[in-house]
């Protein structure tokens, strides 16, 4: 069974920039959407983006509207690893960022979509 473990987190100003990562195990997750959320406590689960493969080693994202432009996701199918590349950071984006894997054919944009979690890292913004 893939598991993920994702790594990165820690505190950064507002306006910084913080890359997180996220390596799977288990199996490969090449044909998998892999995703990123975030949570703050007392909060459901929001997603952030993902990544789709559209056909071999062909990709897509999709991105929640209050971060695009700043955050980009990326993979390395060879390493497993999913990343979420974050820039200009907001002082509200302090959270628990957690990654996501689904087999479904369409990118879900709710959490209960996804079958494989992460333990999360945690991001804070601080000046």
């Amino acid at each position: 069974q893939v598991q993920l473990v994702e790594s990165g987190g820690g505190l950064v100003a507002p306006g910084g920039s913080l890359s997180l990562s996220c390596v799977a195990s288990g199996g490969p997750t090449s044909r998998y959407i892999m995703a990123w959320f975030r949570q703050t406590p007392g909060m459901q689960r929001e997603f952030v983006g993902a990544s789709t493969r559209i056909g071999g080693n062909v990709y897509t994202t999709k991105y929640a509207d209050s971060v695009k432009g700043r955050f980009t996701i990326s993979r390395h199918n060879a390493k497993n690893t999913v990343y979420l590349e974050m820039n200009n950071i907001k002082l509200e984006e302090t959270a628990g960022y957690y990654c996501a894997g689904t087999t479904a054919s369409t990118t879900p944009l709710s959490p209960e979509a996804y079958t494989v979690w992460g333990q999360g890292t945690q991001v804070t913004i601080t000046s």
